[in-house]
């Protein structure tokens, strides 16, 4: 026995708008990825800058920086130490626990050689937005226009797509990893920063606007 053609109707049009849901939600991650794929990591041909600055991660619950943490500040020694730019500036806040990011890596560099005097922190910020908004603000207190931006090879291209929106001139710089990670976590990760990126894109760069 055929179905009522109203009953039939109404099941097509719920049919058409879950499909039309997922079709939407299939462009967004589409366009988050294609974001970040295309995304350039710098904006000006400088390979001298005014200031080096060091992205967040999380210290460990004891205070120690992690093996994330401690192969951007060591990547980041190396580029003080072959004059890429004659300060750091490290940006991060107590945001997965009581230890601030900034102030973690700036002890790992001092650790290593840096000299205190050469050492910026900026201890507030709790996202990669707040990492550029911040630091760009203290660049402009000082009167620096560029900026070598260190963090680790996944985090790059969001934070281009971030330091892109900023009016300084800088150059995306990548922190290799200190210890061999597996593709699982490789992929965690990739697919971690595409869910960021999709935020990024439909709400937060509206929302917390960067004006340094």
């Amino acid at each position: 026995m055929r179905r009522p053609a109203s009953k039939r109707r109404r099941l097509s049009w719920r049919t058409r708008g879950i499909l039309a849901a997922i079709l939407a939600v299939v462009l967004v991650f589409v366009w988050a990825i294609l974001a970040r794929q295309l995304a350039p990591l710098s904006n000006t041909p400088l390979t001298r800058f005014d200031a080096i600055i060091v992205l967040g991660a999380a210290a460990d619950r004891d205070g120690n920086p992690t093996p994330t943490e401690l192969a951007r500040v060591t990547e980041a020694v190396h580029e003080y130490e072959r004059g890429a730019a004659p300060r750091l500036i490290f940006t991060g806040g107590a945001v997965t626990n009581r230890f601030v990011e900034a102030q973690v890596m700036a002890h790992a560099a001092e650790a290593q050689g840096v000299p205190e005097s050469a050492v910026l922190l900026e201890p507030q910020a709790r996202d990669t937005i707040q990492n550029a908004c911040l630091s760009v603000s203290m660049m402009n207190q000082h009167g620096w226009r560029s900026a070598e931006v260190v963090s680790s090879v996944w985090h790059l291209k969001r934070s281009a797509l971030i330091f892109s929106r900023t009016p300084i001139e800088w150059s995306m710089h990548a922190a290799p990893a200190l210890e061999p990670e597996s593709g699982t976590r490789d992929a965690g990760r990739d697919f971690s920063e595409t869910l960021k990126t999709v935020r990024y894109l439909l709400w937060t760069h509206q929302m917390e606007r960067c004006e340094p």
